[in-house]
């Protein structure tokens, strides 16, 4: 009879984590939370795309107008560590994910918290950035040249993005301490986990176009300037 009961209990919850891992399961066997946070991801990169386009455009224009080279107001040194931030950010983050699997209660929030000490040092850097060259030599903001205005709105909003993500951390970390036992903490740490590999891999971008990328040649220049006005 205990067999007959313990067998009966063994298929019960069997069941029940077959159901509770349906709710969330779409038709293509992908969870659907994951599966919005990767739709959420898509649009994200077409909204940065079209900033790095403006500002690909408006490079040029800028320079034949007489703004400022970008070259010699931006800094590389700084956006460098930067980025070196952001880059080790998202192996902490690996590390916190692995943690999370493994039932490692101690190298999770030290991993985790990690990664959110690196993406605010990320913003105190920017921050620094921003104040330099609205505050230097140059004094450049949005209203005083193209480039001030798309590089503002550009790196802006992509700090925006890391504070969500400081954010979000913080309370995927917060949920887990609560409720250390719920088996919704490994994928929660998972979906912020491609959040912020998504922020990690468009500084990626940025920094090359912005920081790295060469010049166009003064004619290329000339040529986006007159076939914009």
């Amino acid at each position: 009879m205990s067999h007959v009961s313990t067998a009966s209990g063994h298929a019960a919850a069997s069941q029940g984590a077959h159901e509770a891992h349906g709710v969330h399961a779409t038709s293509m066997h992908v969870d659907s939370r994951k599966l919005g946070v990767w739709a959420f991801i898509g649009s994200e990169i077409m909204f940065f795309a079209a900033l790095i386009t403006v500002y690909l455009v408006y490079k040029p224009r800028n320079l034949a107008a007489g703004g400022p080279d970008p070259k010699e107001v931006l800094g590389i040194t700084v956006t460098s560590i930067l980025a070196a931030i952001l880059l080790a950010s998202s192996v902490t983050m690996v590390l916190a994910l692995a943690a999370a699997r493994r039932g490692d209660r101690r190298q999770f929030p030290i991993w985790l918290l990690a990664t959110v000490g690196l993406g605010l040092c990320f913003l105190g850097g920017q921050a620094y950035e921003f104040t330099e060259l609205i505050t230097g030599e140059h004094q450049i903001t949005m209203s005083t040249s193209m480039f001030g205005e798309t590089f503002f709105i550009l790196t802006g909003f992509h700090g925006t993005h890391v504070a969500i993500g400081v954010i979000w951390l913080l309370a995927t970390f917060f949920k887990v301490r609560a409720y250390p036992k719920s088996p919704e903490n490994v994928m929660d740490i998972e979906l912020a986990g491609l959040y912020w590999h998504f922020v990690d891999l468009v500084w990626v971008g940025i920094f090359t176009i912005i920081y790295l990328m060469p010049d166009f040649a003064p004619a290329t220049e000339l040529l986006f300037f007159h076939f914009h006005l």
